[in-house]
């Protein structure tokens, strides 16, 4: 019998695993796929990193010219793209299959389904190669994750419609790639596409981008992304999808205005729900709420039943494989009798176009909307040494700060380096620190970093490079 069994490899489930055995809990994991690590190894957060990778180096190859560099006969090798990116992916969910062995971890390939508890709770498991078992444990974690919606009238095929699993591997690059959702995953894969020659069209029915993040920033990220090639259709909404000899979109704008665009791919991304399908949650005594999330205890993570705890994206909260993984360092840290905790504050948010976009904690919009005072700071990387001597010179900084005490309540950047420099806002929020602190702590110059502390000198007044 195990302390633990964890249903699901992706970053909550084997992060939570490692910690158990860390922590002296005989653990089991269960996955369904050949692979470990969940969607965000497999189809989703690598991936789609590596690829936006190349396919950025491709499109600086065009802004190599200022930089004294002349290149000619440039060329895509789609094949070739694709397979560093299952080279990428491979390696990384190998590193992962090392990790399981070097912490004493048994992994059951196949898929669990929980079964009523008799004194201590149960599994079946559908074994992959065929065969079945039941395994016993003391206490359970699902840690299953989620999977793309699909919108009615937009079944996905594989192949004109897709998610975005399809998404990352198409056979080829795309005349025309239409994309429902202007989230942080049409952006991405929009440019992607954008960067390869692909004809990009987002339509999205919010009135901006990447709702949650400063207006300021997500409109000079629209602004950028439409350099780059990407048309928006903002406040529109798909009302049919017709497919012939190509794909037939129709959409109707905020006005009434009825409207047609003609491609080649679909690509819905129009969010994502949690994936809780065959587990036998019935079985267990466990329901889901209206929307399909698994229901815990805040805290604790323990679901409606003692001893069976959910964590990630099958609970509600940010979708995000980095929040998954400190819940399940939480719960492996509440099993072995420790005080496992998660700020779900300081939870950083990124968008990982070029430039990147990162935010943290309470956009201005939010903090207006609620009543709390506070001051604001703003720095451009323009004004920044390293970035004008990097061509880097799009993007700003944006800090608030309680009015009061000075507390850094949120942040926003727009620009390169984004996903790496809000790790400095994490740790002054997670500390409690005031924005004078980040503006008086000694910066190294030249570097990028030093927008962030321009941003706070603006909050407290005394902006020295702005």
């Amino acid at each position: 019998m195990y302390d633990l069994i964890v249903i699901g490899s992706g970053p909550g489930g084997y992060v939570a695993a490692i910690r158990a055995s860390q922590l002296g809990l005989k653990t089991a994991i269960i996955e369904k796929s050949e692979t470990l690590g969940g969607t965000c190894l497999n189809v989703g957060c690598i991936p789609s990193k590596a690829l936006l990778d190349s396919s950025h180096r491709y499109h600086d190859l065009t802004s190599l010219a200022v930089h004294g560099i002349g290149v000619q006969g440039a060329s895509i090798d789609w094949p070739t793209m694709q397979k560093r990116k299952e080279l990428v992916v491979s390696d990384v969910t190998k590193g992962v299959a090392f990790l399981m062995k070097k912490n004493s971890i048994e992994i059951h390939q196949g898929t669990g389904s929980l079964l009523p508890p008799q004194n201590v709770h149960r599994v079946l498991v559908q074994k992959a190669k065929g065969g079945e078992e039941v395994l016993e444990a003391k206490r359970i974690l699902l840690a299953t994750g989620s999977q793309p919606v699909e919108i009615p009238g937009m079944a996905f095929n594989g192949e004109t419609i897709i998610s975005s699993t399809e998404a990352l591997s198409l056979q080829q690059i795309p005349h025309h790639l239409m994309i429902l959702g202007a989230g942080v995953i049409g952006l991405e894969i929009g440019s992607v596409y954008a960067r390869l020659g692909s004809r990009v069209t987002i339509l999205e029915m919010l009135p901006g981008l990447l709702p949650g993040v400063d207006a300021r920033i997500s409109t000079a990220a629209k602004r950028s992304l439409e350099k780059l090639g990407i048309t928006f259709h903002l406040s529109t909404k798909v009302t049919r999808v017709d497919k012939a000899d190509s794909l037939l979109v129709t959409a109707q704008s905020s006005t009434g205005e009825e409207f047609q665009l003609e491609g080649s791919v679909l690509l819905v991304a129009a969010g994502r729900k949690p994936y809780t399908a065959g587990l036998g949650l019935e079985k267990a005594g466990l329901a889901t709420d209206e929307r399909g999330f698994i229901p815990v205890q805040s805290h604790s993570y323990q679901t409606s039943v003692p001893g069976i705890y959910a964590i990630g994206d099958v609970i509600r909260g940010p979708m995000l494989a980095h929040r998954a993984e400190d819940e399940g360092i939480a719960v492996a840290e509440i099993l072995a009798g420790q005080k496992g905790h998660v700020n779900y504050n300081t939870i950083p948010f990124v968008v990982y176009t070029h430039p990147e976009i990162a935010w943290i904690g309470s956009p201005a919009e939010e903090l207006k909307s609620i009543g709390i005072p506070f001051r604001s700071g703003v720095s451009f990387y323009k004004a920044n040494g390293r970035a004008r001597a990097s061509e880097e010179r799009e993007g700003m900084v944006l800090i608030h700060a309680h009015e009061q005490t000075d507390e850094v309540l949120g942040a926003a950047i727009f620009g390169a380096g984004a996903s790496e420099l809000i790790q400095e806002i994490a740790v002054a929020m997670e500390y409690k620190a005031a924005s004078e602190d980040i503006a008086r702590i000694m910066h190294a110059h030249p570097t990028m970093s030093e927008v962030i502390r321009d941003a706070a000198q603006a909050t407290t007044g005394w902006a020295i490079h702005q």
